[in-house]
């Protein structure tokens, strides 16, 4: 198909744009794929296109192809739709994103409930390291189109002052330093990014900040979730995330997870030979 006109893709947002060979590119580039593979496909998607077709459409077809190459570069590919996945609730989106922390030298607890000067509140993520200490917000979404909006930033700052007071006045937090985080699964507004930078609340989303967003930084530590791993059910996924196992490394970490779903030992071994490809493959793209 001759691409001379531009064929419009529909966005999840109902939004069209023309078709982008180079983002496709590069999405199949940052999982891992050969060159040969990147021609294939990219080869395959365009002459399957006609105007208005859906990116998760394309989306779709592209995993399907890769799935058949290799599931390791598979699973790296779905990372955006894997996170989507760790709903409805956010409480494991909450666990991921602790873990993550947790890899990087913080000391982390969910769900806890602290007090402000005015009224106690229950914060996602409290993160420690050395004199920081980090109250996380975490806005989970289980549609990419979904962004988070200025009002986010703006309620969770008044939270973040409201304990940062109380906890300035505790003893042995003298010098300490405190931040406020907001973390998501998708985007931010424009006003919610402007207002963040402004006041100095930490904004951390798929893309942002650039270069080092959510995507970044779960590609850089190989930190990918087991909702990438192609060989596990959606109830096996649910039953392991249930218990904290929110992380691909976790699975060979921890010997008996799998085993402890009822999980017999043939296909475990099969789990942990995907969730070990995954975690293995380093990219300086990702």
């Amino acid at each position: 198909m001759s691409l001379e006109t531009p064929i419009n893709v529909t966005k999840a947002s109902g939004e069209q744009e023309p078709f982008d060979e180079s983002k496709l590119r590069r999405s199949l580039k940052n999982a891992g794929a050969s060159e040969l593979v990147i021609d294939s496909i990219t080869h395959s998607i365009k002459d399957q296109l006609v105007e208005g077709i859906s990116t998760r459409k394309i989306y779709r077809e592209a995993f399907r192809q890769l799935r058949a190459e290799s599931q390791r570069v598979a699973g790296r590919y779905k990372l955006k739709e894997a996170i989507l996945e760790l709903g409805p609730t956010g409480f494991p989106f909450e666990r991921f994103v602790a873990e993550i922390l947790n890899r990087v030298g913080y000391k982390t607890e969910v769900g806890v409930t602290v007090q402000g000067d005015c009224v106690t509140h229950e914060i996602d993520v409290i993160a420690v390291r050395d004199d920081h200490y980090y109250m996380v917000e975490c806005k989970f979404h289980n549609k990419k189109e979904n962004t988070c909006n200025v009002h986010i930033p703006l309620y969770i700052q008044s939270r973040f002052l409201d304990v940062k007071n109380n906890w300035t006045r505790q003893p042995g937090h003298a010098g300490k330093e405190h931040t406020g985080y907001v973390v998501t699964n998708t985007r931010f507004t424009q006003d919610a990014l402007t207002y963040g930078e402004c006041i100095g609340l930490n904004l951390l989303s798929w893309d942002y900040p650039k270069n080092n967003g959510l995507k970044d930084v779960i590609g850089r530590l190989n930190l990918h979730p087991i909702t990438c791993l192609s060989a596990l059910t959606k109830a096996e996924k649910t039953l392991l995330t249930d218990k904290g196992i929110v992380l691909t490394v976790q699975l060979y970490e921890n010997k008996n997870a799998l085993k402890e779903i009822g999980m017999d030992q043939r296909k475990a071994n099969r789990v942990i030979k995907e969730a070990k490809a995954i975690c293995s493959y380093h990219s300086n793209n990702s």
